[in-house]
């Protein structure tokens, strides 16, 4: 695992000093080696850090030359097949990691040979013959890739940090990324707080004339996977066949994943995800494996006795940390440096604070993201389903009305009935979900009201009619999964040298997980059903008879306390009128209804304090 910055332009000098402070800032992700590589014309450059973890020699070291001499690669990730790949096409490698495959599969088929990778990974590769260039980032948008092409210079990074170290570069705020930010707590691809900075689009490459930088006006994307081209006319419904396959998929995706030259354990929350991922793990590896888990000092957000509990069934060597006001403060204000963009999730806290842990004993560990997305794990996918009730949308306006004279949980009933339009359902049920601004609050509290949601709401083409409960999970696996999960677990793993691998996302799980029958992943009232009734045959069932949690810290009572002075500091009357978007009125009147007791606003208070705070440090 590594970081990854390139510049390129034909009307421009290399900046020599900023390609390597650039390289510098991504030290964080790799460690253990830097390289540089310049092009004869000085109108290329690459830069890579490395994390050490397949090939631990320097016959693997970045910037990677192919064996002709003509490519020259630098590549974050891991690819878990590459053995297969190179038996496949016959590759003579002459080391024995994943980076040799990458580049001489690329010499040999060209850009079909990104179709072959299953793995995790952002690569860029520079032909020195053609003088063009190619980047491509993997399926599920697993590892980051950022992009700024303007100014007659193409510039693109594992982080924005890395961009904002060269020169001559516009660096505008994006203001019309704030409402989408308010509404969902994050920005979809491609956009972000930036206006000329993007995120390079998952499951996509783009190859790139050097000779024309600066003439054409934007980057041209090719597709070589998507959800839309893996959505078959049928679903999978026989409940023994779709068991046994995705156990076998899962065996087989779980044992690739855990290749590695240094240690490796998993992280273990004691839910179904996690848990199913370490007991499989745990019976493929030899020796006992270990399991990192981050509880609270506060009970009720404690699970930690439940990953205790799974570790001590399986007989894992377990890691157990608490996470309290102190050990918080760690990690507090690296929020911002850390995602670079304003991040709402503040379960970031306790995935930074266990990384920075688990590093003492591993370098690698595995993952459960991805669980809850593909198998339909969130109450949203219930939600979907109701608000498609032709008697519910009939009668949602004097349900609604009627739900707010009662108590809180019909109350919050209430507000996902009380959408603006159809056509927005589905980010509206996640924003409700939340905690966060509805699309009816933002039209009546941001100062520029010039947003549209359509972007966000549109849904793939398909091959068949998709149930409520699927258009939502896919919803979630494009946006949720990719612009925001999967950045939290890089970013703050990352922040400590530390690698992460997610099963789940596997390219074969995830083609197959799409096609499966939705009543085999929610039935008889009980989510994630097919999951739960594989893991069921390895753990007792009594360990996971309990309400889903999630991965949360208790926000409400730390903005009354420990982050007390963040609110007085960023959502004060002079910070908030600096930079105008929500209307300081009604950011006061919020802060008074939260700390007066209407607890549930916490979500709103935190993310208008993480965006001001971030303006406050970047605008």
């Amino acid at each position: 695992m590594c970081g990854i910055v390139g510049w390129s332009s034909s009307k421009k000098e290399l900046p020599k000093t900023a390609l390597q402070a650039a390289t510098l800032a991504l030290a964080h992700r790799g460690p253990e080696a830097q390289g540089i590589y310049i092009n004869t014309k000085n109108t290329v450059g690459f830069g890579h850090r490395r994390l050490k973890v397949i090939d631990v020699s320097d016959a693997s070291a970045q910037p990677f030359h192919s064996k002709c001499g003509r490519y020259v690669l630098i590549y974050n990730g891991e690819i878990y097949n590459y053995k297969a790949i190179a038996k496949q096409l016959d590759l003579q490698t002459h080391t024995s990691g994943d980076t040799e495959v990458i580049i001489e599969a690329y010499a040999k088929i060209g850009t079909k040979s990104f179709e072959l990778l299953n793995g995790i990974f952002a690569f860029a590769i520079y032909d020195t013959q053609e003088d063009k260039m190619v980047l491509c980032r993997d399926r599920s948008g697993i590892k980051p890739l950022y992009y700024y092409y303007q100014n007659q210079q193409l510039i693109f990074a594992s982080e924005i940090k890395a961009i904002k170290e060269f020169p001559d570069i516009n660096l505008s705020i994006n203001p019309a990324a704030f409402a989408e930010f308010l509404h969902i707590g994050f920005n979809t691809e491609p956009f972000t707080a930036y206006k000329n900075i993007y995120k390079f689009p998952a499951g996509n490459f783009a190859v790139i004339d050097v000779k024309k930088i600066g003439s054409e006006s934007k980057l041209d994307f090719v597709k070589y996977w998507s959800i839309q081209d893996k959505i078959l006319p049928e679903t999978y419904k026989n409940e023994a066949e779709v068991e046994k396959k995705l156990e076998e998929l899962l065996i087989n995706s779980i044992e690739s994943q855990m290749i590695s030259d240094v240690p490796l354990g998993t992280f273990l929350s004691g839910g179904i995800d996690s848990s199913l991922i370490t007991v499989l793990a745990s019976k493929i590896n030899k020796s006992k494996i270990k399991t990192f888990s981050i509880g609270h000092d506060i009970k009720k957000f404690d699970e930690s006795v439940f990953a205790a509990k799974v570790a001590a069934t399986i007989g894992t060597e377990h890691y157990e940390y608490k996470m309290n006001a102190d050990n918080l403060n760690e990690v507090l204000h690296d929020i911002i440096n850390c995602y670079d963009e304003p991040f709402f999730d503040s379960s970031a806290f306790p995935t930074m604070l266990i990384s920075k842990y688990a590093k003492k004993e591993v370098t690698v560990t595995l993952s459960g993201d991805g669980g809850d997305e593909l198998f339909m794990g969130y109450g949203m996918h219930q939600w979907a389903s109701r608000l498609e009730n032709p008697m519910v949308r009939l009668f949602r306006h004097p349900f609604y009305w009627g739900s707010q004279f009662l108590n809180f949980k019909f109350k919050r009933a209430g507000w996902l009935l009380n959408y603006s339009d159809h056509n927005h359902v589905t980010s509206h049920i996640f924003s409700q979900e939340q905690y966060l601004f509805s699309e009816k609050e933002l039209q009546h509290y941001l100062v520029n009201t010039d947003f549209n949601f359509d972007k966000i709401n549109q849904l793939v083409k398909t091959n068949r009619t998709l149930t409520p409960k699927e258009k939502q999970s896919i919803w979630d696996v494009q946006n949720y999964l990719k612009d925001d999960l999967l950045v939290k677990i890089d970013r703050a793993t990352m922040r400590y040298s530390l690698e992460s691998r997610v099963p789940f996302l596997d390219n074969n799980i995830l083609d197959y997980a799409l096609n499966i029958d939705t009543q085999l992943k929610f039935k008889n009232g009980e989510s994630k059903y097919i999951l739960k009734k594989i893991l069921y045959k390895h753990l007792p069932e009594d360990l996971f008879k309990r309400p889903k949690q999630g991965f949360a810290i208790p926000l409400a009572s730390y903005l009354r306390k420990e982050f007390k002075h963040l609110v007085d500091k960023y959502l004060s009357p002079i910070v908030v009128n600096r930079y105008d978007i929500v209307a300081n009125l009604y950011v006061q009147e919020l802060k008074n209804r939260f700390f007066a007791g209407e607890e549930y606003l916490y979500a709103r208070v935190w993310v208008l304090v993480i965006l001001h705070w971030w303006l406050e440090e970047n605008a």
